[in-house]
């Protein structure tokens, strides 16, 4: 990224940036990545604290994962964005399905990028997202286009509902095909946490094993 005289609502010469994850090593993964493109003013790992930080730093911009322990990343749209609408978020989340981008972008962030990013289209993506622009994934701005060029609400489905939002992480994993320790290592989580959620999802739509999970998912578009 070529270095120049830009600046920011804020008046900063770099963005301002909170990182919100609830996993401490992948934040610091992020924040190493970013170097010195921008200024790290604050870290968080769940809603009460992203909207608390978030509220006493005024960043440029928030880096936000969708999933977080507390009610996920919307609750901290719906929390800040009303009493201080001038903080950007750029969601990173390592789910590409398209509720949740869709609800996270309906919820008032200005992006939405999966943890596949490299660290200098990270970079970018923030300096363009603080600076007023919407960035999306390729795969991922379709789903959003289809979303707002229909007045159409997208259909509940009362079984999915049931579920919380890392067993649905879980869920599109194994349905995917991936190992119970394959969806732990990108999920950064045991492997006898997968097991827990499996079961968990299994016992709330009413199934019997992994292969009639991922004809439920399939058949729902969550793969």
């Amino acid at each position: 990224m070529e270095d120049d005289d830009s600046t920011f609502a804020s008046g900063a010469a770099v963005p301002r940036v909170v990182i919100v994850d609830d996993h401490r090593l992948f934040r610091s993964g992020v924040r190493e990545e970013l170097g010195d493109a921008v200024t790290i003013v604050g870290e968080a790992w769940d809603v009460d604290t992203a909207v608390r930080v978030t509220n006493e730093q005024l960043p440029d911009l928030v880096l936000l994962d969708v999933h977080l322990p507390g009610g996920g990343g919307v609750e901290v749209l719906r929390r800040v964005l009303p009493e201080h609408p001038e903080v950007r978020f750029l969601a990173l989340s390592v789910s590409d399905a398209a509720e949740d981008v869709i609800g996270t972008v309906r919820g008032g962030a200005r992006g939405y990028v999966t943890k596949t990013i490299s660290g200098r289209e990270l970079v970018d993506a923030i300096v363009r997202v603080a600076d007023g622009d919407a960035v999306f994934s390729p795969r991922l701005a379709g789903f959003v286009l289809d979303a707002f060029s229909s007045t159409d609400a997208p259909a509940v489905d009362p079984e999915l509902d049931r579920l919380t939002q890392r067993e649905r992480e879980v869920l599109r994993f194994i349905a995917r095909g991936y190992a119970y320790k394959e969806a732990g290592r990108e999920l950064f989580i045991s492997v006898k946490t997968v097991e827990t959620h499996v079961s968990s999802v299994l016992r709330k739509l009413q199934l019997s094993n992994r292969h009639e999970l991922s004809r439920w998912a399939s058949a729902r578009k969550l793969v």
